[in-house]
Order: C-alpha cells, then structure tokens, then sequence
C-alpha cells in the first residue's frame, strides 16, 4: 500500500498538469472543454478512488500472486520480451473487463461514474469507480498465469497500463494518422464516450484498438455524427459517491417491485438497462431517447459558491496527501477513520454544489465526525498541534461557509419557488 501511495504522490500532480495545459490550450483556441462545477466534480472523484485503494475497501478473490504459483506450465524470466507480453496481457484482460462493464446490468454500476461526465476532456478520465468493491475479473489473468508470467512482472507494468489511458481523453487532439489503426486514440474514445445511437457500446479497448476490430465492436467517430456526451439516463449530481451507486439502486428497486421470481434473479445479469415488463409503465425513468434530447446538467452555481467549492476540493487533496504521506505511521483504523473523513467531506461539498437542502446536515455530521476523529486520536492523524488546530479552523470556516450559502442560495431559491 505504501508503495501504491507512493506511485499516486507523484502520478496525481502530473494529471493535474496536463489537466491545467488542456484548459489553458482550450482557451487559447477559444473552445470550452471544461466547466467549473463538472471538473470539481471529476477531481472530486479521482479523489475518492484513491481514498477507496488506500483504505483497503477492495477485495480480490484470487491474487494473481497465487494463481501463477498454482497455474503456472512455464517459468518465464523478467525479460523485456515478458514485459511486452504482459503489457498485451492486460491490455486483453482489460478489453473484455471493459466491454463487460457496459453489457452486464450489475456490472455497468462499476463502470457508470467515468461516463457520468457530460463534457469529454483530461479530467473526466480521473472519474473512477469507489462502487468496485470486489475484483470479479480475476479469470482473465489465467492466461498469463498459465505463461508463468511473473508477479513483479505484472505488478510494475499494471499502473503503466492504467495511466496510459489518461491522455486520450480530449477533443484538442483530432485524428492522428496511421496510430489511428493501432491504437486508442482521443477519435476512437469519443465515440466510446458517446450516447450517439450510431456509438453506443463501440471502442472497449485500452490501448490496441486491434481488439475492437477483432471482435466486432470498432466504430470510427464520423464527421456528419458530432459526439454528444454523458449517460442516456443523466446523473442529475455533481456528487461522485452517490453517481457511484445509482444504477445499483435502480436495479434494487425494480427487483423489489416486479412480481417475478425470475425477473428478481436475472435483473442482475440482464442486458445493461434492462427492466421487468411489469415495473416499465408502472415505475418510468427518465432517460435520454436520442442523444439530441440531452440538457446538460448545471446547478448554476453562484461565482462565490464556486470559489468556495475549488477552495474545498484544493483543501481536501492536500489533506489527501498528507494521508498518503502518513500512510506507513498510521494504524488500518487511523486509516480508515482519515479515508471515511475525506469521503464525507467530498460528499458534503457536492451536495451543496448541487444546492441541495442535506448540504448543512452533511457539513454538520463532518464537524462532529472531525472534532471526534481530533478528541479520540489525541490530535489530527501526526499533524502536531499547530496543524491540529488548522483542521479545527477549517471545519469551523467550512460549516460557517456552508450554512451561509445554503441561507444565500438553497433557501432563497426554495423560498421564490414557493413565492
């Protein structure tokens, strides 16, 4: 773990570099790719993906570790050439891991916070799932197990892989000539990102396009077809955690009401979107027919409540280093209580940047939750006590804050509607 906290210290200002070149290259060309409240958000949401790695809220069924000690025919080197291959390896695995994701009911949960985004640029690339709780993909690593790739192999080339996948999230970048046939480029995940009926579930790959091609599912962005992003049935939120469990709750719900027995067990493992015959009429959601009947989602927050709302997610990431800083002093509870603090706090800030009136009780449970968190552990997490009483003041200027805007701007819109 510290070793993966580590690797994030130095990945995250890197992204948030490139996030800031985009927005800078953006209006030099005089084109907007970003908008204030959607990138708080994505950022908000890179932050609480990390938070769920280093608390240890994942749980793998069988480690590669063991399956290529028990399943390995060959003993293959830390060669080069067994790099290449395990780079290939996980870009197969993470082909068919994707396409899953979007054609499984239950599955699309895990998958549904990186879409959620109604722009297309670096920083909806960090909206990464805290719903994932267990690893079901662990079969498509038997390959490379069986090959006897090893661990350490595996280990170092998997975040490689991973970050690879960021630069690519842009509409700065057209097409890019032969690389077009090779890999995934900005073109081919547009389409992905798309609720286009002519792009809809096209473009899985990771960083080979060849397995779109392979397999049926490659789609090339077209001039005359602009791509329109988000989800056919819009979050509605700037709150990451709750985008994270809508789709799982959807699904709770229609097994609650249908009368089926049948329909109750293979909701589950339906067709993404796929819904009882008997709760359709009788329970409708909202969702998106074509992709020219999106509204982009806009809580139309106030220049104040927009400073205040980057001034939140500035603060909480410097607090999210300090805990991956600390990681190695800390015990697993120490941990999990700083974790569960920063995720409240992540909760509460998008809550009121969606005006919503459970703003100021969430901003309250945060007070409470960190003056505690201050009392039980004898000061903030190693902080000392001059930064101890920093956290102090930031909850007190935080719940102040909140209950100003929430007066300013959740009251007096709700008092003129009633008006």
């Amino acid at each position: 773990m510290e070793t993966y906290a580590t690797v994030l210290a130095y990945a995250i200002p890197g992204f948030l570099i490139l996030i800031l070149i985009e927005s800078l290259v953006a209006r030099w060309r005089g084109v907007q790719v970003n908008h204030a409240a959607d990138t708080i958000s994505s950022l908000s949401s890179g932050m609480t993906n990390t938070l769920k790695t280093l608390m240890g809220l994942a749980v793998i069924i069988l480690s590669y570790e063991w399956m290529v000690g028990h399943l390995a025919l060959f003993d293959l080197p830390a060669a080069g050439w067994v790099y290449a291959l395990a780079f290939v390896g996980l870009d197969f695995k993470g082909y068919w891991s994707h396409r899953w994701n979007h054609e499984i009911n239950l599955f699309w949960n895990r998958h549904v916070i990186h879409h959620s985004s109604e722009e297309f640029n670096l920083s909806c690339a960090l909206r990464q799932d805290v719903s994932a709780f267990v690893g079901v993909y662990f079969f498509l690593y038997i390959p490379m197990a069986l090959l006897g790739v090893p661990t350490e192999v595996v280990a170092f080339i998997a975040p490689i892989h991973f970050f690879s996948q960021f630069w690519y999230h842009t509409r700065l970048i057209d097409r890019m000539g032969p690389l077009e046939s090779i890999m995934v480029t900005p073109s081919h995940h547009r389409v992905h990102h798309a609720i286009n009926d002519e792009y809809l579930d096209k473009n899985f790959s990771e960083i080979f396009i060849i397995w779109d091609k392979l397999f049926g599912t490659f789609q090339e962005e077209l001039k005359e077809v602009p791509p329109v992003y988000g989800t056919k049935r819009p979050a509605g939120t700037w709150n990451p955690i709750l985008i994270n469990f809508m789709h799982v709750w959807s699904i709770l719900q229609d097994a609650w009401h249908t009368r089926s027995w049948w329909d109750k067990a293979r909701i589950w493992f339906m067709p993404t979107g796929w819904r009882p015959t008997d709760v359709l009429e009788k329970y409708p959601i909202p969702y998106y027919k074509t992709a020219g009947e999106q509204k982009k989602y806009d809580s139309h927050l106030s220049r104040p409540l927009s400073y205040w709302s980057w001034g939140q997610l500035t603060i909480n990431f410097v607090l999210m280093y300090h805990l991956m800083f600390e990681i190695g002093t800390l015990t697993f509870i120490e941990i999990l209580c700083y974790g569960g603090f920063l995720m409240l706090s992540v909760f509460a800030y998008t809550t009121l940047m969606d005006r919503h009136r459970l703003s100021l009780p969430l901003e309250g449970l945060k007070f409470v939750y960190g003056l505690a968190a201050i009392y039980l552990f004898q000061g903030w997490f190693g902080l000392g006590v001059m930064g101890s009483w920093l956290v102090v003041a930031y909850l007190v200027i935080s719940l102040a804050c909140c209950l100003y805007f929430v007066r300013t701007e959740v009251w007096s819109s709700v008092n003129r509607k009633l008006a």
